[in-house]
């Protein structure tokens, strides 16, 4: 990515409070990793919770799609764990705002999976400051489904629709924007990432994964 992209990315933060990319790392990266989620099978992921640590629970009413955490040790995942790094500290050059690190899983909903409306952010935490979501989806309709649905907060009609097309990640503050995964009709791969601030007390960082 470039400087050029850097600022455009800052400057839509500081003015709406998210940012709409395509793409957000290399072709080649993009590519193995959906080679990488669409060749696993459903023992290599697990159903996500809600919550977080010994507060996490399953509620498939909430949210029922399976998840898979990236590691740095698998090239590609690595790979595309350097582009958010450098992203970071760009960011952080740019708008001063104290991301610590960053945290990533796969998403993998089937048809018919969703997750209802929420808020990336902890409850009473200062945790997750940026979220970021990358699409890895070739051939995406939009009688295919599976829309991200962005609101301000207090609102009931949507901000923004976004749906998983190749490539494109959105970038918002986590704590402003609630938003939903709309029910797809195919699979749909997805990297759900989030920047967080160090909120560490003595060697602890609050909250650990």
């Amino acid at each position: 990515m470039s400087d050029a992209l850097y600022d455009t990315i800052a400057d839509n933060l500081v003015a709406r409070g998210y940012s709409l990319i395509n793409p957000i790392a290399e072709w080649p990266v993009l590519s193995g990793l959906a080679t990488r989620i669409q060749s696993m099978d459903d023992s290599s992921f697990h159903l996500a919770g809600i919550g977080r640590d010994s507060e996490q629970q399953q509620q498939t009413t909430i949210r029922n799609e399976q998840i898979r955490w990236l590691s740095p040790a698998q090239p590609v995942e690595h790979a595309y764990l350097t582009a958010m790094e450098v992203m970071r500290v760009e960011l952080n050059r740019r708008l001063f705002m104290g991301l610590f690190d960053f945290e990533c899983h796969y998403a993998h909903y089937k048809p018919g999976n969703f997750y209802r409306r929420h808020l990336d952010a902890f409850k009473g935490k200062t945790n997750r400051i940026l979220s970021v979501v990358t699409y890895l989806n070739e051939t995406w309709r939009v009688g295919d489904g599976g829309e991200l649905v962005m609101y301000e907060k207090r609102q009931k009609s949507p901000l923004l629709s976004i749906y998983p097309e190749w490539g494109t990640s959105i970038i918002f503050l986590s704590e402003r924007f609630p938003h939903e995964v709309r029910p797809a009709k195919r699979d749909r791969y997805s990297i759900a990432g989030w920047f967080r601030v160090n909120t560490s007390v003595g060697d602890v960082i609050d909250p650990p994964r």
